[in-house]
């Protein structure tokens, strides 16, 4: 449970860093300026926000019953 937190939080970080690349806020990358690191980077930034919000809901055993 506590490992699903701490991944999603990296994914989230590091999604958000490759955010800033594609759009040209931080340099020094081959990925500055490319589009694609943008997208990307959203992607992998949903993906970590979905693992931490798994992580909280398994934590405070609130599962949504089908």
């Amino acid at each position: 449970m506590w490992a699903r937190g701490i991944f999603g939080a990296l994914l989230c970080v590091l999604g958000g860093v490759w955010i800033f690349q594609g759009v040209g806020v931080l340099h020094g990358s081959f990925m500055t300026g490319e589009a694609v690191w943008t997208v990307i980077g959203a992607v992998v930034g949903l993906v970590g926000l979905a693992l931490l919000v798994g992580a909280n809901r398994l934590r405070t055993g609130t599962r949504d019953r089908v």
